[in-house]
């Protein structure tokens, strides 16, 4: 496993893939090498060959996966339960609180990366439709933290 940062994006509208290219070029300015790609771009084998995995992902629907992210989730949750250990994790949120099952892709991102064995490293942040300023202070946080451990 080489320490670097996977970054997933899951989206329907866009927002989602673009905070993951605000991330990409964060991260960059950090000196942490990076991948970035929609999560339909992504294996399970991918995931564990990183050392860090920021998953950005919208709730679609009635609290579901973008379509670009389904898969992915689906073969995550088939895994074993310690098959993510020594990968770390964080996930943004985006959804629209005027829906009952606001973020809900992201919380089960959140639920399932942790089950299957990786280390939450920095809480989820949920964002509503105006999301903009706290997602990137956020993601300012979550790289910050990644480029001190990594560069330690």
């Amino acid at each position: 496993m080489s320490r670097n940062l996977l970054i997933g994006f899951g989206t329907e509208t866009g927002n989602s893939e673009l905070l993951a290219m605000d991330a990409d070029r964060i991260a960059s300015s950090h000196g942490i090498e990076t991948r970035c790609a929609c999560l339909d771009e992504v294996q399970v084998d991918d995931i564990k060959q990183h050392e860090y995995l920021l998953i950005i992902c919208s709730t679609w629907g009635d609290g579901e996966q973008p379509d670009n992210a389904q898969d992915l989730y689906d073969s995550v949750q088939e895994i074993g339960d310690t098959e993510l250990n020594g990968t770390h994790f964080a996930v943004l949120a985006l959804g629209d609180t005027a829906f009952d099952l606001f973020c809900e892709a992201g919380i089960q991102w959140d639920q399932v990366l942790e089950q299957k064995g990786s280390s939450r490293f920095n809480e989820r942040l949920d964002c509503d439709t105006d999301y903009e300023d706290d997602a990137e202070e956020w993601l300012d946080i979550v790289l910050s933290k990644i480029a001190s451990a990594t560069h330690a």
